[in-house]
C-alpha cells in the first residue's frame, strides 16, 4: 500500500517496455487514485480484486495505449490469460530502448532536490524496462538504494562522477545483474520445466543454506516458496511482494529450527530484510549429521519406499545430499538427483535391487568428477589466455553454436563467461562457484519463454533436461543449419570518428567486429580468428596516427585484396 506508486512503474514498465515516463506518470496517478478510493471504501465493487487485474484493465482502458504498443490481443483476454499474455510480450533483449539519459551529478541532484518523486518514479522506470523479468522486491530494494544514493550524494560537496560510481553506482549495479540473471533462470526453469524442476532447484539450494532443517518445515517452507515464484515468474508485483514477505515472515518465525545466521536480518523491516536472508550466510553443519544417509544406498526396501511415493521419496534424497554437500553446485545436486532416479528405475526391475543400487555413491563420484573436469578446462582458460582473448574465446564459441543470435546477445554471453570464470577460479570453493554462474550464463542463452528457438542443437540443449544443459553445451560444435549473410553488410567499413571512441567503445566496436566476422565466416578456425582483435586494433592504432584517417582505411582495405591475391591472411582480406 505505500508502494502503490514505486510498484506500478515496475509492472506498467515490465509489461509495456516501449512506453514513455509520461504514459508510465498517468497511470501511476490512475492507480495511486484507485487505492485512496479503496481504502477509504473498501466495499466498492473494484477494491476486492487483485492488484494486477486492476493494473492491467486499467492500461488496456487508458486510450489509444494498446494500438500504439501492440498489446490490443492481450486486452481481449480476462484474468490469467491476459496475465500470461502481457508476460510473454516482454522482451529481454532491449536493444530496441533509447540509450539511457546521461545528466550530470549537479544535473542529477537538481533534479532530485526539484521533485524527489517524479527522480525516483524515473529512476526505477528506466532500471524496470530494461530489465522486465527482475522481481518486483528487488526492484523496490533498487528504489530504497537510489534514494539513500541521491540523499547522500547530493549533500556532499565536490563529488567527483567516478567516486560516485564506485561507492554507489556500481555496487548497486552488480547486485541487479546477479539477482536478475538468477531470477531469470528460475522463472526459465519453471516454464520450460515445470514445477517440480523448481521444487528441486528450491531443496537443493535451502537444504544447503539451512542444514539443520527438518525435512518437514522444509516441505512446509516449499510451498510458500513455490507459490511465491508463481506469483513473481508470471509478473504479478503485487502477489510476489506478498508472498515473500510470507516466507521470510516463515522463516524467522521458526529462526530457531532453521539457521542461527539470520537474527539480525529478521529485525530488519520490508524489504530490507528479505535481501539479507537472501545473501546471509549458510549456516554450520550440524555436528551429528552423517558423512553418508544409508537409508538411500544400503536400506533393502529402497524400491518399496521409492514407490510409495516418488516425489517425496526423491525430495527428500536430494535434502540430505544437498545439506551434506556444500561444495557442490546447484545444477550437480540436480544432476545428481537425476543419476539416482534414473539409478533406481533400472535396480527396481532387478532380481536383486540392493546389489545394484549398492554403487550408487560410485556413480555419484562418477558424475562429479566429469563436471569438476569441465570446470577445470575453463579454470585453464583463464590462467593461459589473457582476460581479453579468454573473451575472445567465448565470443568465437558462443557465435559459432548460436549464430542466430543478435550480435548483443553474443557480446553480452561472452563477457558474462569471463565475469563468471575470473571471478570463481581463484576460489576455494571453485567448482560450486563456477557450475553454479556458468548456469546462469547459460540460462540467459537458453531465455526465459518457453518458445524462443535458436536453432535445433541448442534448442534440444536448452529444452531436454535442466540439469544437464551445461554437458549438452560442452559438446556443441558449429551450428550446421546456419546461413550466413550473403554480403559483409559494411563490416569492412572503417571511419575516421573511430579515432574519437573512447577505450570501451572502441573495445565494443572491436567485440562486435568479431561477433560478426564469425557469423559471415563460421567456417574459419578459432587460431585464426583469435588473432583478428590484435589485427582490428593494429590497423586502428595505424589509421588514426596516419594524417588521413579514412584514406588509410581505404587503402588498408586495398592492400589486403591484394594479400589475398598473394594467398597472404590479413584483417580484410577475409571480406
Amino acid at each position: 500500500e505505500e508502494n502503490i506508486g514505486y510498484i506500478t512503474v515496475i509492472a506498467f514498465s515490465q509489461y509495456v517496455q516501449e512506453a514513455s515516463f509520461e504514459e508510465v506518470d498517468r497511470l501511476v496517478k490512475i492507480m495511486t487514485k484507485y487505492k485512496g478510493q479503496c481504502s477509504g471504501e473498501v466495499t466498492l465493487p473494484d477494491c476486492p480484486r487483485l492488484t494486477n487485474d486492476i493494473l492491467l484493465e486499467k492500461t488496456c482502458a487508458v486510450k489509444g495505449l494498446p494500438q500504439k504498443y501492440n498489446f490490443s490481443h492481450c486486452c481481449s483476454m480476462v484474468d490469467l490469460e491476459r496475465e500470461r499474455c502481457f508476460f510473454h510480450n516482454k522482451k529481454s533483449d532491449v536493444g530496441f530502448l533509447p540509450p539511457l539519459p546521461t545528466l550530470d551529478l549537479e544535473e542529477k541532484c537538481q533534479t532530485y532536490k526539484n521533485n524527489r518523486e517524479s527522480f525516483l518514479n524515473n529512476c526505477i522506470y528506466e532500471v524496470s524496462r530494461r530489465n522486465p523479468f527482475v522481481f518486483a522486491p528487488t526492484l523496490l530494494t533498487v528504489a530504497t538504494r537510489f534514494e539513500e544514493m541521491a540523499k547522500t550524494c547530493c549533500e556532499e560537496q565536490d563529488i567527483k562522477l567516478t567516486a560516485f560510481e564506485q561507492r554507489w553506482a556500481e555496487p548497486v549495479i552488480q547486485y541487479l545483474k546477479a539477482l536478475s540473471s538468477y531470477q531469470k533462470n528460475v522463472c526459465g526453469a519453471l516454464v520450460k520445466f515445470g514445477p517440480q524442476v523448481l521444487k528441486s532447484i528450491n531443496i537443493a539450494i535451502l537444504s544447503q543454506k539451512f542444514p539443520k532443517i527438518e525435512f518437514k518445515e522444509l516441505t512446509s517452507l516449499l510451498e510458500d516458496v513455490s507459490s511465491k515464484y508463481e506469483g513473481c515468474c508470471e509478473g504479478d508485483a503485487v502477489k510476489c511482494i506478498r508472498r515473500r514477505s510470507k516466507i521470510m515472515s516463515h522463516i524467522c518465525s521458526k529462526q530457531d529450527s532453521i539457521s542461527s545466521k539470520i537474527k539480525d536480518c529478521c529485525e530488519e523491516k520490508i524489504p530490507k530484510r528479505g535481501e539479507c536472508i537472501i545473501y546471509s550466510n549458510k549456516d554450520d553443519r550440524p555436528k551429528d549429521l552423517s558423512l553418508r544417509e544409508a537409508k538411500f544406498t544400503e536400506n533393502e526396501n529402497v524400491c518399496e519406499q521409492r514407490d510409495a511415493n516418488p516425489d517425496i521419496f526423491m525430495a527428500e534424497f536430494l535434502f540430505e545430499y544437498s545439506r551434506r554437500h556444500p561444495e557442490l553446485s546447484t545444477p550437480e545436486l540436480l544432476r545428481i538427483a537425476r543419476v539416482y532416479e534414473d539409478l533406481l528405475e533400472e535396480c527396481c526391475t532387478t532380481e536383486n535391487p540392493p546389489d545394484c543400487y549398492g554403487n550408487a555413491e560410485y556413480k555419484f563420484n562418477e558424475t562429479t568428477q566429469r563436471s569438476l573436469k569441465i570446470v577445470q578446462r575453463e579454470c585453464e582458460h583463464v590462467q593461459n589466455l589473457g582476460k581479453d582473448d579468454l573473451k575472445y574465446h567465448y565470443l568465437i564459441k558462443f557465435t559459432k553454436i548460436a549464430p542466430q543470435l543478435s550480435t548483443e546477445e553474443l557480446t553480452f554471453l561472452g563477457k558474462e563467461m569471463v565475469t563468471a570464470l575470473t571471478t570463481c577460479c581463484t576460489l576455494s570453493e571453485e567448482f560450486a562457484c563456477v557450475d553454479n554462474l556458468v548456469d546462469l550464463v547459460i540460462g540467459e542463452l537458453c531465455g526465459i519463454n518457453e518458445n524462443r528457438s535458436i536453432n535445433p542443437a541448442v534448442d534440444h540443449c536448452c529444452k531436454t533436461d535442466f540439469a544437464f544443459r551445461r554437458p549438452c553445451f560442452e559438446g556443441l560444435e558449429a551450428d550446421k543449419t546456419y546461413v550466413p549473410p550473403s554480403t559483409s553488410q559494411g563490416l569492412f567499413t572503417f571511419h575516421a570518428d573511430w579515432c574519437q571512441a573512447h577505450k570501451e567503445e572502441l573495445q565494443r566496436k572491436k567485440d562486435r567486429f568479431l561477433v560478426n566476422l564469425v557469423k559471415l565466416k563460421p567456417e574459419l578456425g578459432g587460431e585464426e580468428l583469435q588473432s583478428l582483435p590484435t589485427d582490428f586494433s593494429n590497423v586502428v592504432e595505424k589509421c588514426c596516427k596516419a594524417e588521413g584517417p579514412e584514406a588509410c582505411f581505404s587503402e588498408e582495405v586495398v592492400s589486403s585484396g591484394e594479400k589475398k591475391r598473394r594467398h597472404a591472411p590479413s584483417l580484410f582480406s577475409l571480406q
